[in-house]
């Protein structure tokens, strides 16, 4: 099979500087709640107005958003937790996570808190790794992860009890080069676990961790998304 460069194929080709999302609203006919769960999510039915004049339908799931943390001692190894999920009937190895629900609480200060809650460890370093939306086509979900290092184990008598799934989710720990495998074999399959993961290793094996945002850096895409 010939190859070919992007050049020769169709669409531009764009550099570094150009490798930006951009802020676009299109009007909004009329919005609709047609589920809400009372519990984390809601569904509206929105109708759009495009570019060209023309008038389509679209359900979003209303999401409050999340962050997952992905917790490296000092050999390189990744705290993962074990956890029942029962829409896919799976139990997944994840990072701690949890959603953003507690009013005007800033990420990272959720973040060390799930940390802490799940994990059972605290950090001292913590960086931003990549802040995805988890699934632009139908949900406003959007979703930090943070790599935190120079860990500490929380003693037994302070740690948090979980309830629900989280009340079995034992804790363990595995290299990350491992981890990474295990995602391009195809047998690991959390998202935040996934992006976080590999991103990660892209970091560790590029230009290092001190080129990684700040954990108090700004969160533009959620930050509008709240304007909505």
């Amino acid at each position: 099979m010939s190859s070919h460069r992007a050049d020769d194929l169709p669409g531009s080709v764009l550099d570094g500087a150009e490798l930006v999302d951009h802020l676009e609203r299109w009007s909004i006919g009329e919005s609709s709640v047609v589920f809400d769960s009372g519990r984390v999510i809601s569904v509206r039915t929105d109708r759009v107005e495009s570019a060209d004049g023309s008038t389509f339908h679209r359900d979003v799931v209303v999401h409050p958003g999340a962050v997952g943390i992905v917790a490296l001692d000092d050999d390189e190894r990744m705290l993962l937790v074990s956890q029942y999920r029962h829409p896919v009937a799976h139990r997944l190895l994840e990072p701690p996570a949890g959603l953003l629900d507690v009013a005007r609480e800033p990420p990272h200060v959720a973040a060390a808190r799930e940390l802490a809650e799940e994990g059972h460890v605290r950090a001292d370093d913590w960086r931003i790794l990549v802040d995805p939306f988890t699934s632009p086509g139908m949900t406003d979900e959007a979703i930090r992860i943070y790599l935190a290092r120079g860990l500490q184990a929380i003693p037994v008598a302070e740690r948090h009890v979980g309830t629900h799934e989280e009340a079995d989710m034992p804790v363990c720990w595995a290299r990350l080069t491992d981890v990474v495998s295990s995602i391009l074999a195809g047998v690991l399959h959390n998202p935040i676990l996934v992006m976080g993961a590999l991103a990660c290793h892209v970091a560790a094996a590029g230009e290092g961790w001190d080129r990684l945002r700040p954990v108090d850096a700004g969160w533009p895409v959620r930050e509008d998304l709240a304007k909505r």
